[in-house]
């Protein structure tokens, strides 16, 4: 049992930690977003045909914006033409309509290096996550769905480094954005989904009654805040394109401006609300400590996104506040699917965890 114990709270330490730094990368892509970094490297993996990012102009050569804009170009129309071939045609066609296609950002080193900072912290996830797989391995034999669940994030991964890479080239084309962020919140549910199963014979000990209504809850409420993180990544879509339209000055009115996706997505805030303070009622009456405080976490992380959300409806959208609203939208996320599988699991009879291979 020591050392089956030992490898199960190694994985489960990994995996947290990896968790950890996915959500810190959610963090700091907010932040490139909001700083306007996210073409700061106009070029995938390198940034300006280097590893190591430039720090002056001078290190640049003069016609650099036409050089990057062509290579840039020239590998979207192989994009086009693959997604044409595959029966995406109006996406293909949406890389060339996007109004800032053709134009190339000009050198900022500020901007460079929180890309460039961004690039690096999704290398350490990268890392962080082949060491849970390698951490999942003597799981292999008797509960191969955590080892494949640990496999299957690794691919996620680097299916999102890829995908990163088309964001670069389409020059923040918002359904690559759209899609990218989907992906992250995949990726989090599936490390969280393993991490849980690692500890699950921990979970039967404190067994809850079976309830069909706060199951259907709980998997509502997940949807909602799903679509809603979303919905807000779409808003800051259109909030990128104003800004663009404006050469980023009038922000006081940059909220007049949005499309009905901005209203439809502070409508449901209020669906969100209500879904999940019935949530947290129906979660008190299991009597389960942990699910209690998971449901705590989940009022916690919802007030903070009103609260964000008001500050950025009402003050001009200040930059600041926006990567923290993403932060919490997609941490309401991951408790909502912690205390998911920790319900799911609880139901089970009690029961020994599986040995493990030596």
């Amino acid at each position: 049992m020591g050392k089956e114990s030992f490898r199960s709270k190694r994985f489960r330490s990994i995996g947290v930690l990896t968790i950890a730094s996915v959500y810190f990368l959610i963090l700091v892509g907010g932040i490139v977003r909001s700083t306007g970094s996210g073409m700061g490297c106009p070029d995938w993996p390198k940034c300006f045909g280097t590893w190591v990012p430039p720090t002056s102009l001078n290190e640049l050569p003069s016609d650099y914006l036409e050089v990057y804009k062509e290579k840039r170009i020239q590998k979207n129309q192989r994009i086009a033409k693959v997604l044409e071939r595959v029966g995406f045609s109006e996406v293909a066609q949406e890389i060339f309509a996007h109004p800032s296609q053709y134009i190339e950002s000009e050198f900022n080193v500020t901007k460079t290096w929180i890309e460039y900072i961004n690039r690096l912290v999704g290398v350490v996830i990268g890392i962080l996550i082949f060491l849970t797989v390698l951490a999942a391995f003597p799981f292999l034999r008797n509960d191969p769905k955590l080892f494949w669940g640990a496999v299957a994030s690794l691919l996620l991964v680097v299916f999102q480094a890829w995908l990163g890479s088309l964001v670069v080239s389409t020059n923040l084309l918002p359904e690559m954005v759209t899609l990218h962020m989907a992906l992250a919140l995949f990726l989090v549910a599936l490390l969280i989904y393993i991490v849980v199963r690692a500890k699950r014979h921990e979970v039967y000990q404190q067994p809850v009654l079976s309830s069909g209504s706060l199951k259907w809850m709980l998997g509502g409420a997940l949807l909602l805040t799903f679509v809603q993180v979303i919905l807000g990544t779409q808003v800051r879509e259109q909030v990128d394109i104003v800004a663009f339209n404006l050469s980023n000055q009038q922000r006081e009115t940059w909220i007049s401006q949005l499309g009905a996706s901005f209203y439809v997505h502070r409508s449901l805030s209020i669906l969100v609300v209500l879904l999940n303070v019935a949530l947290f009622y129906f979660v008190k009456q299991l009597g389960h400590r942990g699910m209690q405080r998971m449901a705590v976490w989940i009022l916690t992380c919802i007030g903070a996104e009103i609260l964000l959300g008001v500050v950025l409806a009402n003050f001009a959208i200040p930059a600041v506040v926006q990567p923290l609203h993403l932060l919490f939208g997609t941490a309401l996320f991951g408790v909502q699917f912690l205390l998911l599988m920790y319900y799911f699991y609880a139901q089970k009879p009690k029961r020994q965890p599986a040995q493990l291979v030596a």
